[in-house]
């Protein structure tokens, strides 16, 4: 599980990515900066794999536009603080899910007015991501309250936009209004993996894996999910075969 705050800063001028990197080291120097990048190609490659906390995103890049990156996911879960040269993006930065918005040249009060406004609403969702279960047991909050579910009881979660669907040994279902990235955050990594972008199992509960181009695996509900083909060979590393 991570312990910093993640941040990826995606710019196609490096002295526009250095001095984010400055800013950051300068006011919020406990946030890590996880990886740079100046290209639509070299952030979706990152993004397949990993979720930072917070990314900076400028709207022009050396192969097309931030909004082309943002049509590549289904779902994405960083606060992402658009960055751009140009005001007349504003409206589409917005519809695109922005925390923020800043003008280059950036100023250093609008940029810390921005991460903080990041920080909250990371703070918000904290619950979720600050170790919910103790002794092998996991808090989740409903319409009605909360239930209390033992991590081993877990077969697989599915996600639906911001809704996440816990399918439990019980054969009950717990619908979550949370997204699945939270929850891929907080659960053990020992038992857990997310083989697409709807789905994150345990592995203790995998009877089978049917090869193909990502391929399949059978749970012990007997469903039968998708395994995303970028994920394949980490989630073949994670069970044991590499074959």
């Amino acid at each position: 599980m991570k312990t910093k705050t993640q941040i990826c800063i995606i710019d196609d001028e490096k002295h526009g990515r250095d001095y984010i990197s400055l800013l950051l080291k300068k006011e919020f120097p406990e946030l890590e900066i996880s990886f740079e990048a100046s290209s639509v190609e070299e952030a979706y490659i990152y993004l397949t794999k990993n979720s930072p906390d917070i990314l900076f995103l400028d709207i022009r890049l050396s192969d097309g536009t931030a909004f082309d990156l943002l049509a590549k996911f289904k779902e994405l879960s960083s606060q992402i603080i658009f960055i751009t040269a140009f005001e007349n993006f504003a409206i589409q930065a917005i519809k695109n899910g922005a925390t923020d918005y800043l003008l280059k040249p950036i100023k250093k009060i609008d940029f810390t007015i921005a991460v903080n406004k990041a920080l909250e609403n990371i703070k918000k969702i904290q619950p979720a991501n600050n170790n919910p279960w103790q002794d092998n047991k996991i808090i989740l909050s409903t319409l009605q309250g909360f239930k209390v579910v033992g991590i081993a009881d877990i077969i697989r979660c599915e996600a639906d936009s911001s809704y996440t669907t816990f399918y439990l040994t019980n054969k009950t279902k717990i619908m979550v209004s949370r997204t699945l990235h939270e929850f891929e955050q907080a659960l053990p990594e020992l038992n857990f993996f997310r083989i697409h972008h709807k789905h994150l199992i345990n592995v203790d509960h995998l009877q089978e894996y049917i090869k193909g181009r990502g391929g399949q695996v059978v749970m012990s509900d007997g469903s039968v999910l998708d395994v995303s083909f970028r994920r394949k060979n980490d989630f073949l590393h994670k069970i044991g075969n590499t074959d």
